[in-house]
């Protein structure tokens, strides 16, 4: 039973690196941009939420509300930041740099205003138990599995089956061609990364909901969601979403035979491996 257990919370903590994942890959294959201010951004959707909950807003206004908080939060970092970069010519390695400092200021100005320490959410039915055939989950547990998943089937069909999403992969494909074009890869990116805050938003908010708001809580998930999307394929949704799970899962059985500070080394492990033997990733990006 304890197994079960273990299995059923790795496969609800991998749906939630999983969304991660396919947000961070979403602006990487397109941008190029390593967007390590994504963790942020992350971090950011939790708090939005808090606010608004403890000043009585329902539940579910908060994390729409927060949704839009960080696809404006996005845009602004792409169109004030990472495009007046790219219009001066800045090296790849001036952009990262860029991006962990802004991700340091979004971090420390959300400490200063709520804190370090960890906030709970003043949500009553977010701890509520419920019992399936032996294995306890929380209402919050459950919420996040069926929006997570639920974001992760949205993700993929936006980007087959909508004519934003065919310019977006259009675009990543070849932006040179896009430019030529007149696909306006500039304006593209700004959607892009405006929608991929959005995505990982819900996640940000749903996981606090049940471990806790905390200002620097965003950096591992973001870590193990880039080690997912490179290990599942640059590019794929489907490879960084269940590379997340996989991942997620392994953290989690490694519990049965080591402490659980150790666990994070299974995701290193993992991504040495497939550094060595598989460079490309599990999976091809469709194109």
């Amino acid at each position: 039973m304890i197994l079960l257990q273990l299995l059923i919370n790795g496969l609800i903590t991998g749906c939630a690196l999983g969304v991660v994942a396919i947000s961070f890959a979403l602006v990487y294959a397109t941008t190029k941009i390593f967007h390590v201010a994504h963790a942020g951004v992350y971090t950011l959707a939790g708090y939005a939420a808090w606010i608004m909950v403890a000043h009585g807003v329902p539940a579910l206004v908060a994390l729409l509300a927060a949704m839009a908080v960080c696809a404006v939060t996005g845009a602004l970092i792409q169109s004030q930041l990472y495009d007046r970069l790219a219009r001066r010519r800045a090296t790849h390695l001036v952009v990262l740099i860029a991006s962990l400092g802004l991700l340091a200021i979004m971090q420390n100005i959300i400490a200063m205003m709520f804190s370090p320490d960890i906030l709970q959410f003043p949500i009553p039915w977010s701890t509520r138990t419920v019992s399936l055939g032996g294995i306890r989950l929380t209402s919050t547990q459950l919420l996040t599995l069926a929006c997570c998943i639920a974001a992760y089937v949205g993700t993929a069909w936006f980007a087959y089956f909508t004519s934003l999403g065919k310019r977006i992969r259009a675009v990543a494909a070849n932006p040179f061609l896009a430019e030529i074009t007149r696909l306006e890869p500039r304006s593209v990116y700004v959607y892009v990364v405006a929608i991929a805050s959005a995505i990982v938003a819900l996640p940000g908010v749903l996981v606090p909901l049940d471990l806790g708001l905390q200002p620097y809580g965003g950096i591992t998930p973001l870590l193990t969601a880039t080690i997912a999307m490179i290990a599942g394929g640059v590019g794929s949704i489907s490879g960084a979403f269940l590379l997340s799970i996989v991942i997620a899962e392994l953290q989690n059985l490694s519990l049965l035979v080591m402490p659980g500070e150790w666990s994070i080394g299974i995701t290193f492990f993992i991504f040495v491996i497939f550094m060595l033997f598989r460079p490309t990733g599990l999976f091809t990006a469709a194109r």
